[in-house]
């Protein structure tokens, strides 16, 4: 093989190595560039943040609202500006019951390629909506799908915001994701103390991750645990 051929096949194979780098830390759970990300809390106690994302919606709000009532839990909505714009009602609604309210952008757009002018707008304007709701409570944030690379993770890390994901995906295996009772059994299985519970309940196609809500904190209770907001999560952090 010539040099030229060698040097050829070398750089496409570092250029392979920086994208899949690259791939990795855009979808990566537990890193980003800048800033605090959190995806569980290590500790021994038995508690567990159990978060919603997407919404607010009406009909499933209410629902989901009426189970956690029901069981005294209080739970962090990570919610979507454009929706509290549509939903003004079904967001206070969240915040009257004391429930914490998370930042999950404006758009729901990923925003990985985003300028620092169009992250800045999906932010801010989503943290005013909420703020609107009448909820006073510290705001977290959430990226749309998980997904960040250089530009939200410093926005965040100059506004002093905390990146949260999660540990607990059930939705996330499709052999499982359109049955409740699979669904449940999948977190009581898996549930470990510190970890971050993400669930999508908000419409019609989700309905078996609604359903399977008051499975799944009865189950939780059953075993020890206490379910938590991602903020009183953070503060059991040594």
């Amino acid at each position: 093989m010539s040099l030229s051929i060698k040097s050829v096949v070398l750089g496409l194979i570092a250029l392979l190595v920086v994208l899949l780098g690259t791939w990795q830390l855009v979808n990566s759970r537990q890193v980003q560039l800048f800033g605090e990300l959190v995806n569980r809390v290590d500790t021994d106690q038995k508690v567990i943040a159990l978060t919603f994302d997407d919404g607010p919606a009406p009909g499933n709000t209410e629902a989901v609202l009426t189970m956690l009532a029901a069981e005294d839990v209080k739970a962090t909505f990570f919610l979507v500006g454009s929706a509290m714009e549509l939903h003004p009602r079904e967001t206070m609604l969240i915040a009257n019951a004391g429930h914490e309210i998370g930042n999950h952008s404006y758009s729901h757009q990923r925003m990985v390629l985003m300028s620092p002018g169009a992250v800045r707008e999906e932010l801010e304007r989503t943290d005013a909506l909420i703020r609107q709701s009448g909820y006073q409570g510290p705001i977290l944030f959430r990226p749309p799908y998980g997904k960040k690379f250089v530009m939200l993770p410093w926005y965040l890390s100059h506004r002093d915001m905390t990146s949260v994901t999660w540990d607990l995906e059930p939705e996330s295996h499709g052999d499982i994701a359109g049955n409740s009772q699979a669904i449940t059994r999948y977190v009581l299985d898996k549930a470990k103390p510190g970890s971050i519970l993400l669930l999508h309940v908000m419409f019609r196609s989700r309905q078996a991750s609604l359903d399977a809500v008051p499975g799944i904190i009865e189950g939780l209770k059953a075993k020890g645990y206490r379910l938590v907001t991602v903020s009183e999560l953070l503060a059991l952090r040594p």
